[in-house]
């Protein structure tokens, strides 16, 4: 399957709100799957992994409770949470790296990371149980293989990598994930009424007799 970026963005916002997060996280997830997309990794899979988990249900438990240490949530952490957290707060990371703890989808976390390589102007390092990728907002170097979900999460100042990953213009999602987020967008379309019917059909009720 291919389909154009602007089709999977779109895509993942209408899936990440059908799965029970807000609006604005979902612009978040789907301008942060699109960045994925566009460095060759493979966005659909990662969203969906994360939406299929339900942490929507109960967010403030997924959300970090303190950004003074280590960020830590009551259950697991939630990147469409910590990734946002992390572009706003990317200033600490001029003085000492931020470690986060038990991060699910934290490949997630690469575009936000990104983000803040733009504020800062340098490169950002993600290193995910010891896996590292390097990004300084519009290239990405994935140095080892990512983990699905980390016990840790470090992220800090870097410096360039010999390497960096090609450009993509299309996404190529897994027939199973595309159908996944599809199952979660459909959740955003409203049911159909008599009405919306009637409406959609024109002037159903009208009489020109």
């Amino acid at each position: 399957m291919s389909f154009s970026l602007n089709e999977m963005e779109a895509t993942a916002k209408r899936a990440t709100r059908g799965a029970g997060y807000s609006w604005g996280q979902a612009e978040e997830a789907s301008k942060a799957v699109r960045w994925l997309c566009a460095q060759g990794l493979d966005g659909a899979e990662i969203l969906a992994r994360l939406l299929t988990l339900g942490l929507a249900s109960d967010l403030a438990t997924h959300r970090p409770r303190q950004v003074d240490g280590p960020w830590q949530s009551d259950g697991r952490l939630c990147p469409l949470s910590a990734g946002p957290l992390l572009s706003d707060c990317a200033y600490l990371l001029k003085t000492a790296p931020v470690e986060m703890r038990d991060v699910v989808a934290p490949e997630l976390l690469l575009p936000f990371a990104a983000n803040a390589a733009r504020v800062l102007k340098c490169w950002i390092s993600v290193e995910i149980d010891g896996s590292l990728a390097v990004t300084d907002g519009d290239h990405l170097a994935v140095l080892d293989v990512l983990p699905a979900a980390a016990r840790r999460v470090t992220v800090s100042q870097g410096v360039a990598p010999e390497a960096l990953r090609n450009r993509h213009t299309r996404a190529q999602p897994a027939p199973r994930n595309w159908d996944v987020l599809n199952r979660f967008a459909h959740q955003t379309y409203a049911p159909a009424t008599e009405e919306s019917r009637l409406l959609g059909a024109g002037s159903g009720l009208s009489d020109n007799d």
